[in-house]
């Protein structure tokens, strides 16, 4: 775990092709990764909007493999606006009602199962 790096994730705006744009990685769709150190007007031009993550947790070899096979995990598809959610949205909720059933019940499930 690294809590004193920061990873920064943006939507680029409609049309922007990344490609050959220093400072910009594709992600996915319209989701890129920010190279922190860029152009502050530059990238004005080109995203939507940015999202920064303080700290970062990684995985030794074949871990997420391992993970993956015990269902730790729910990989599910993602919106580019999953990353400019508005503060206090439950981020986590929305995309698991967007999920098929019987996943989309988890986001009924409370965030402290000691009130449920």
């Amino acid at each position: 775990m690294n809590q004193t790096a920061a990873l920064c994730l943006g939507v680029v705006k409609a049309g922007v092709d990344v490609n050959g744009i220093r400072g910009l990685q594709q992600v996915s769709g319209r989701v890129v990764l920010v190279d922190l150190d860029s152009d502050v007007e530059m990238m004005d031009e080109l995203l939507d909007g940015v999202r920064v993550f303080a700290g970062y947790s990684g995985w030794g070899m074949g871990q997420l493999d391992e993970e993956l096979e015990r269902d730790d995990w729910i990989p599910c598809g993602s919106l580019h606006t999953d990353v400019l959610v508005p503060p206090r949205v439950d981020l986590w909720g929305k995309v698991l009602r967007r999920q098929g059933f019987p996943t989309s019940l988890l986001a009924t499930h409370p965030v402290d199962v000691s009130v449920n």
